[in-house]
């Protein structure tokens, strides 16, 4: 797989059915070793042993429902309370962060109503906080620990 601009972790990956598999503590399961799936396994590890994220409080693969169409959020940060905290769009290391990524993030938000917005290649990493006073929202120098939030 790819190197990436996060820390390593002690991935588990074996094959099943002839595929290469990864095990997701999130979901806490095995699922298919993709491009992507390596930066959001990565990424969650990160988010957990480096930014103090509760594993509790994340959930991978969340379906919302965009205009009448099923969409899938990579990765979602809830409150305690269980609403949405954040949003995390992941993309595989060959591809580039463009505006039409963010597009994607902003049109499943219209859905969630976060306050942060993260999108990460497993290389370059993005994060906004929205102000929804003033219609804006503010890249962050880096993506915030969890107390700083």
């Amino acid at each position: 797989m790819f190197a990436l601009n996060l820390p390593a972790f002690d991935a588990r990956i074996t094959q099943r059915n002839g595929k290469n598999v990864i095990f997701d503590v999130i979901r806490r399961r095995y699922v298919t070793l993709t491009p992507e799936e390596w930066v959001r396994q990565h990424f969650t590890h990160f988010l957990l042993k480096e930014k103090g994220y509760p594993q509790g409080l994340l959930a991978n693969e969340v379906q919302i429902n965009l205009n009448g169409t099923r969409k899938r959020c990579d990765t979602v940060l809830y409150n305690r309370d269980l609403t949405a905290r954040m949003i995390v769009e992941y993309k595989a290391p060959t591809v580039e962060i463009t505006q039409a990524v963010f597009d994607q993030i902003t049109r499943y938000n219209m859905v969630l109503k976060v306050d942060y917005l993260i999108v990460s290649n497993g290389l370059n990493h993005y994060c906004c906080r929205m102000d929804y006073a003033n219609q804006t929202y503010v890249f962050l120098p880096g993506i915030p620990h969890y107390t700083e939030l």
